[in-house]
């Protein structure tokens, strides 16, 4: 279902961030698009990270059930030495320039994972149950993270922290895109880039104060930020407000689903998004 031409109302119901188990989300692709029709989403866009190979799949998928999904992706970036998730909505799933840089970053970071895989049983750590415990992916390593769930489900890490300290002892490293080269092959596919939740302040995250985002922009020509976040507070979303209001910028609303009942799609009203949706094509009635 082509989302070009899409009219929706202003209290249409979107959510333009979510995951699936293509990438760290454990929500079969099925799974949630069953679960959006049955809630009455007019519009998502599925966002695996660094996986554009399936948008074309989840589309036709949607369609098929009558849910419009925009092409959509979130890449792992780094831009002077800082961390930044980028979601690029709007390219041609079958021709496009992202995928290139996307499939560099899940290859460089597989490669890796198998190198930390490797040094792990090199210090003497065995996974006898490794098949059953990645049946999810054919008993085989698919992200960073497998290593750490081997190591917990074989009884040598009690939690995810203590396991993400062994892998990174092991030589795990977080591979990401650069994002000058990122936004580039976005806007060549005709695709618009935004920084995904920006006021996220946890370990590992780099915080967009608006200083930092002023910095970033004079580098790179962004499109927009995700306003709307889980982990935004009220404060913090005021000030991303303001923030694209002043500059003239896209804003998107996203739930970051990854599962259920974790972390559950949300309903945003298209009008909070209306700029970035009629960029792409869809308009917003009066």
């Amino acid at each position: 279902m082509a989302t070009h031409n899409l009219v929706l109302s202003p209290e249409a119901a979107v959510d333009l961030h979510m995951h699936t188990t293509y990438s760290d989300g454990r929500w079969p692709a099925e799974q949630l698009i069953n679960y959006l029709v049955e809630e009455k989403f007019d519009l998502v866009a599925v966002t695996d990270h660094d996986r554009v190979d399936k948008v074309a799949e989840i589309r036709e998928l949607a369609a098929s059930k009558g849910l419009p999904v925009l092409p959509g992706v979130e890449i792992t970036c780094k831009w002077n030495g800082y961390m930044a998730h980028m979601l690029c909505y709007g390219f041609d799933p079958a021709q496009n320039a992202v995928q290139e840089v996307t499939e560099k970053v899940a290859r460089l970071q597989l490669e890796n994972t198998h190198q930390v895989h490797d040094a792990l049983v090199s210090k003497g750590y065995a996974f006898p149950r490794e098949t059953e415990v990645l049946a999810e992916h054919g008993g085989k390593l698919f992200r960073p993270s497998d290593n750490i769930t081997l190591l917990i489900e074989h009884g040598y890490a009690p939690d995810r922290m203590t396991g993400l300290r062994m892998i990174e002892q092991a030589g795990f490293v977080s591979i990401m895109a650069d994002m000058a080269e990122a936004v580039e092959a976005a806007h060549k596919s005709n695709a618009v880039c935004l920084i995904a939740h920006p006021g996220r302040k946890e370990s590992g995250f780099t915080f967009y104060d608006t200083e930092l985002l002023d910095r970033l922009r004079a580098e790179i020509p962004l499109d927009g930020i995700e306003v709307y976040h889980p982990y935004h507070s009220p404060e913090t979303i005021a000030m991303y407000e303001e923030y694209v209001h002043k500059h003239n910028l896209l804003q998107s609303t996203g739930s970051d689903s990854h599962s259920h009942p974790a972390r559950m799609p949300r309903k945003h009203r298209a009008e909070v998004s209306r700029r970035l949706l009629e960029r792409l094509g869809v308009t917003i009635n009066v």
